[in-house]
């Protein structure tokens, strides 16, 4: 997608299990929202929860003992710039809850939320509308176009907000209108679109403002499958020639492991695990994202890096060489027609090697 996936993890398996995983990936690019501690509790005096006993209570004897529900549990995680940030779970784990509190269209309980460090939780109500018309942009589940406006005047909306003159903001919007695939429609009305074109045209709107950071709220979950998947290839697309920093809410597994750079996974408002793909499916946390990915096809998603093993001194060191990164189902054809193990290289590095046993383990499964 854009090369986010590939890092510099120092990973060892075996062909079902894990024998030695780093910490999550690292990258060069700096963090740009930085989440710590974060609450949301609805109820009678919420502000009682976190940082008590309370806090300790799963969320049926919260409710139960004090009429309050914990959306959001002592979430802290962090996103770099330009990763494409996903967060998972099912209907009621606090994910849509949690990227509302990001942005404060729902206020936070307790915690920090921090944008290249400053605490947004802080802001005025000033500086709270300067974000979010100049540095956040939301794309909603149910598109929130304007239905008396045009597509052109829908995209140009936030720029309109920020007060852009009307020559620039139409040339602006045109040109995001050609991004996203709809040369032609500016002059049609919402109704006059498909749910998916709608969506695209909910997507220009977003990235007219030209925000440093975008927050999709299960964007496609309206959408039919074959729908649903032209906009995720048009999110990735996107996200290759823009770059932005993408932070998307999702109830869907095969969507998470397209998108995402990492994947966070929610429970009952808490954070059970976060991680690359790969991480997510080879070695899940504990039984809720097991059975998550229980039917994932793990030659779809892990790397090399899971499967290779050290030479033994029968090994001959001179078969094809492959990075380290590359997927599982990409190697099949390099490893089941050479006539010894593949080599996996990294930056010179002979890390180990790869064979027809591991890869038919994999694939049996």
């Amino acid at each position: 997608m854009t090369g986010l996936h590939s890092s510099n993890r120092e990973v060892t398996m075996t062909a079902t299990s894990p024998t030695e995983l780093s910490q999550p990936s690292t990258s060069e690019e700096p963090v740009i929202l930085d989440v710590r501690g974060l609450w949301k509790v609805f109820g009678p005096r919420a502000d009682r929860v976190a940082g008590t006993p309370l806090a300790e209570l799963s969320r049926a004897e919260l409710k139960e003992r004090t009429g309050c529900v914990a959306a959001v549990r002592d979430a802290s995680f962090a996103v770099r710039r330009g990763e494409v940030f996903v967060v998972m779970g099912l209907s009621g784990s606090g994910k849509s809850t949690l990227v509302r509190c990001l942005t404060r269209l729902v206020e936070p309980t307790a915690g920090e939320v921090l944008l290249d460090g400053h605490d947004i939780r802080k802001a005025g109500d000033k500086e709270l509308r300067e974000l979010r018309r100049r540095r956040f942009a939301m794309v909603f589940q149910h598109f929130g176009l304007l239905p008396h406006r045009r597509v052109l005047d829908n995209i140009a909306y936030g720029l309109e907000i920020q007060g852009l003159k009307k020559e620039a903001r139409y040339r602006r919007a045109t040109e995001m209108l050609d991004l996203v695939g709809l040369s032609g429609y500016g002059e049609s009305y919402p109704d006059q679109l498909s749910g998916g074109m709608q969506q695209r045209v909910g997507l220009a709107r977003a990235l007219a403002v030209d925000p440093e950071v975008l927050f999709f709220d299960e964007p496609f979950s309206a959408l039919d499958p074959l729908i649903r998947r032209d906009m995720q290839n048009e999110v990735i697309r996107l996200h290759r020639e823009v770059g932005k920093t993408m932070i998307f809410i999702t109830h869907d597994l095969s969507e998470a492991l397209k998108l995402g750079d990492r994947i966070l996974v929610m429970r009952d408002g808490g954070l059970v695990q976060t991680g690359t793909p790969d991480e997510v499916v080879g070695a899940p946390a504990d039984d809720y994202v097991r059975e998550f990915v229980r039917d994932v096809s793990r030659s779809h998603v892990l790397t090399l890096r899971w499967i290779m093993r050290p030479p033994s001194g029968e090994d001959p060191l001179d078969g094809p060489e492959l990075g380290p990164d590359v997927v599982i189902k990409d190697a099949v054809h390099t490893v089941l027609h050479a006539d010894r193990p593949v080599r996996v290289v990294s930056d010179g590095e002979l890390l180990g090697v790869v064979g027809s046993a591991e890869i038919l383990e994999v694939i049996a499964e």
